[in-house]
């Protein structure tokens, strides 16, 4: 399974409705989980983005569905970034010419 970081902003709805932010949260991880994916971390962060999340899927078009599935709920808006591992990185480093 592939390694993927989420950085999340809220939006003015989110915002609006922070409270329910857990029980949110709750509803992303199912739904993940659905689509063949794991939300394995969340963090609430301070600076330019409000959230980071840790996620698992197979492949990029499982990862896609999961973020396209909790962007359209109007809460968060982000970007999503392909992670690699240290073991990982020292095979890429290793290979390059």
């Amino acid at each position: 399974m592939a390694t993927y970081i989420s950085l999340l902003r809220y939006t003015q709805q989110g915002m609006e409705k922070i409270k329910e932010s857990p029980a949110r949260l709750d509803a992303a991880r199912k739904a993940f989980e659905q689509l063949g994916a794991t939300l394995k971390a969340f963090y609430l962060v301070t600076g330019q983005y409000d959230a980071v999340v840790i996620a698992e899927a197979p492949d990029p078009a499982t990862m896609a569905k999961a973020s396209l599935a909790l962007g359209a709920r109007g809460n968060v808006r982000g970007e999503t970034l392909l992670a690699f591992t240290e073991d990982e990185f020292r095979k890429i480093a290793g290979a390059v010419p």
